[in-house]
Parts: C-alpha cells; structure tokens; sequence
C-alpha cells in the first residue's frame, strides 16, 4: 500500500494530457473528448415524450415536472422514461444524437409532425412549462424570479455537485484546500436560499414552479442529508427556512412519484427503473418485480 499524493508538491505542466489512470470513482467513464464510442440505438415507446435518464438531481428534475404535469390533468405529458446508467451507456450513438453533451436527462417530443430533440435539464423544463402552460408564470415579476432561480440552480449546481460533491465524496483523496472552497461556497448558496425562503413560501413567490422543481432535487435533498452525506459537516439543520420548503415539496404525491423513476439505488420498493404508464408504481417496482420472480420460480 502507498502513500497518497502529497496534492502540495504538483506542478502543472506547460501542456495538459489525459492519464486515464487518473483515479477517481468516475475515471473509467471519464475523457476530454466528445461523440459517441459505440453505435446503440435508442428505444422508443408509445409516448409522445420520449424520456432518457437516470434519478440522479438533474433527472429527477424532469420526472417531477411531468408527474406534476400529469397530477395537473395535463394527459399529453405520459411519458416512457428509459434508463441510462452513467457506465458508458451515455456515449452511444443514439443517445449522443439527443444529447450531444452525453449527459442525462435527454428527451425527444414527438407529438409534432418532426420530433424535437431537447437537452439540459432546465431547457426540458422550459419546453414542458411553455408546452402545457403550467408551473411557469405568464408575465411580470413572477415570471422573471422564476427564471431567474431556475438559471440560479443551472449556474450554482455545479459547484455543488462538479465542486463540493466530488472533493467531499468522491476524489481518491482528501484535499482540505479545495473542501474548503466548495463548502464555503456551497454554505453561501444555502444562506441564499434560506433568505429567500424567509419571506416567500416558494421561490418565485406564492406559487410553486420549475424554479423549486429545479432546485429541490439538488438543495432539498442536500438539506436533508440525502445528498453526499454531507448535512451534519455543512451544518444544514441551521436553514430552517430552507427545511421547511424542502418538507412542504418532499410531501407533493407527484414528487414522491417523479423521485423513484429511473432510480437504481434505495429501498427495492423505491425504485422503478423504467416507467411507462401510471401503473407502474403499483406493479413495476423493483420489490414487485422480485416478488414475480420468485412466484414463477416457486
């Protein structure tokens, strides 16, 4: 067994190469390059909504929406949500059609005469709000803080998850300088939530919107330690406004739908890996499927 790098004694060189022995937990799906690696086509079901993902906090933002969508009355946003788990299935050449950048969520609308393919998360959540005329306000200040707090989240979420995330849970080793940084950063964002909160009950004002079903996945579940088990060392328990938005949206019926689909970690009974009608949380999920299973082999 070897010491750990000392991260003081590096000096960049005068030009970057990739050493894909790198480390880190990501390093095998990891590369400075884009396009695809393999040819795979995507599948497509009945469903003018085509959804590929996986429930991490930008994919749960969009099956949030079209469950509230879908809790809303709005019965054109079924959707057939696919999974895409980050093991190199993100670069085939299918899903690099949809998504260019071979990040999830991806999604292809094909209720129009040419499908329309859409990528990033809050580009997704536009194009649904404006598509059925929900969860976005029409005009005025409403509007603007709502758009602005869903931009907010797109521009702040990577220091928390690119930045604290990766240093606090995932680099191969514990740098204290780069920590530091991104917990002094990622506290700064809770006091601006928690302030924001304070006087309003959601983040565009009265009215609940994309801009909390954008920043609940990630903040939400941050607060309530669910996110890199990281609550007690960031001290959430101190944003109590925050805490009281995040439990108001935790108990919304469509959340706690949108948050099992496509989810492949937790409780059996909380993940249904792919989801294509209403009825697949009563008998699609992982612990039903094992109870079918072990019926047809008893």
């Amino acid at each position: 067994m070897t010491d750990a790098p000392d991260p003081s004694a590096y000096v960049p060189p005068k030009v970057w190469t990739w050493n894909k022995d790198s480390g880190g937990r990501f390093a095998s799906i990891n590369r400075p390059i884009a396009g695809p690696t393999h040819d795979k086509e995507l599948p497509v079901g009945r469903h003018p909504l085509q959804l590929y993902s996986l429930a991490t906090p930008n994919g749960v933002k969009v099956t949030l929406m079209l469950e509230e969508l879908l809790a809303l009355g709005h019965k054109g946003a079924e959707y057939d949500a696919w999974l895409i788990k980050i093991d190199g299935n993100q670069f085939g050449s299918g899903f690099v059609a949809v998504n260019p950048n071979s990040k999830i969520p991806a999604m292809m609308d094909r209720s129009g005469p040419t499908p329309i393919r859409i990528f990033e998360s809050g580009a997704i959540l536009v194009h649904l709000a404006e598509k059925f005329g929900a969860l976005l306000p029409q005009g005025g200040q409403a509007r603007a803080e709502c758009l602005s707090w869903l931009f907010w989240q797109m521009g702040s979420a990577p220091f928390l998850g690119g930045g604290f995330g990766h240093f606090y849970a995932y680099a191969p080793t514990k740098i204290e300088y780069a920590i530091d940084r991104y917990a002094m950063e990622v506290k700064r964002q809770l006091d601006v939530l928690d302030r924001r909160l304070a006087d309003n009950e959601y983040l565009a004002g009265h009215d609940y919107t994309i801009a909390d079903i954008a920043v609940w996945p990630w903040y939400g579940g941050l607060v309530k330690g669910v996110l890199y088990g990281a609550g007690e060392f960031l001290g959430v328990q101190d944003y109590k406004y925050l805490q009281r938005w995040a439990d108001v949206i935790a108990k919304r019926p469509a959340v706690q739908r949108g948050r099992m689909v496509n989810r492949t970690w937790g409780e059996p009974s909380s993940q249904l890996h792919e989801r294509h009608e209403a009825s697949d949380f009563d008998t699609m999920t992982q612990d039903k499927i094992a109870d079918h299973q072990a019926a047809a082999g008893a």
